[in-house]
């Protein structure tokens, strides 16, 4: 019988070093165009049952996009590298950590994401960006005397709002070129305190919105919470991990639906008369955006008030 085979490969912005379990010796290979096709040609040959790299940021995507492979968060590798006693660290013991991990954890394999999604993504990005520079200058001007570098600061933030305003625009173009994405953008703000910007981030942050089950989107946005029992014990439960930029989006569409949403300011009333903390409601209202919005997705009827509760979440 010939063996099972799992590949790990550690992405650099120059090359792609490439471990295999059980028997593969290791080799880097460049991260270009030529370099991706031939690995591609290799594995094909070797054909693996699993091949496994990390998310990094975006220099993963051309090879995700030339191979069905699992993106995996780099925490959990790292953590499963502690866990099985390799501490050192470099481009090629992290890609036969990687292989070890596929063949021990299995991890599913990730679904490709659409070139327009992509771009939708690249454009959300550069606009938090913009957004993120336009506040550490503004907080600069509260600290500068010189009227000459003031004026510079000054400037510079008008320039940046030009830029996000730009930005919004090429966001609202790309949303109205597509039937699909226009009649998402539809139900999406048909949930009161659900805005153009949490529209745009779940378009572009989470594909998978309606195509799985609200549990699951809460797991994989960050919003599920893990429980922190030992013994007798029973602690808080947390949140970690997920996509960032969607929880934070879906955080801050919470607390304008707690002011504008009736039925969302039911919803926190209920929790607060439970004893829970602010912190803890404004989650559990956020995921539970998150639940309706998928569900309003899979049935394609816009925002009623009777919707489906999420399962409560523990102070």
């Amino acid at each position: 019988m010939s063996q099972e085979r799992f590949v790990g490969v550690d992405v650099a912005k120059a090359w792609l070093d490439v471990a295999g379990r059980p028997d593969s010796t290791p080799r880097r290979v460049a991260n270009d165009p030529d370099g991706i096709a031939g690995l591609v040609a290799d594995l094909r040959a070797l054909a693996p049952v699993l091949v496994v790299l990390e998310a990094t940021g975006g220099l993963e995507l051309p090879v995700v996009a030339a191979l069905q492979v699992a993106v995996v968060n780099p925490r959990q590798v790292r953590d499963f590298a502690k866990a099985t006693g390799r501490l050192a660290k470099t481009d090629r013991l992290d890609a036969a950590v990687l292989a070890h991990f596929a063949e021990a954890l299995r991890p599913a394999l990730s679904t490709p994401v659409a070139d327009d999604v992509r771009r939708l993504d690249a454009l959300l990005t550069r606009r938090n960006q913009l957004i993120q520079m336009r506040v550490m200058e503004t907080n600069r001007l509260d600290r500068l005397t010189d009227k000459d570098v003031r004026a510079d600061v000054t400037k510079h933030v008008a320039c940046l709002t030009k830029a996000i305003a730009r930005a919004d625009a090429a966001l609202a173009a790309a949303v109205k070129a597509s039937p699909a994405w226009r009649a998402q953008d539809a139900l999406h703000q048909s949930i009161p305190g659900v805005g153009p910007v949490a529209t745009v981030t779940l378009l572009a942050g989470l594909p998978e919105l309606g195509t799985t089950t609200g549990s699951r989107l809460a797991a994989l946005v960050g919003l599920a919470p893990f429980a922190d029992d030992s013994g007798t014990r029973q602690g808080g439960r947390h949140i970690r991990g997920g996509r960032a930029p969607v929880r934070r989006v879906l955080y801050l569409a919470a607390l304008s639906a707690v002011v504008h949403n009736p039925a969302m300011q039911a919803f926190k009333a209920r929790l607060a008369a439970r004893g829970k903390r602010g912190k803890v409601i404004l989650t559990a209202v956020a995921r539970k955006l998150l639940v309706v919005a998928n569900a309003i997705i899979q049935s394609g009827q816009p925002w009623r008030s009777e919707v489906t509760e999420p399962e409560p979440i523990s102070a």
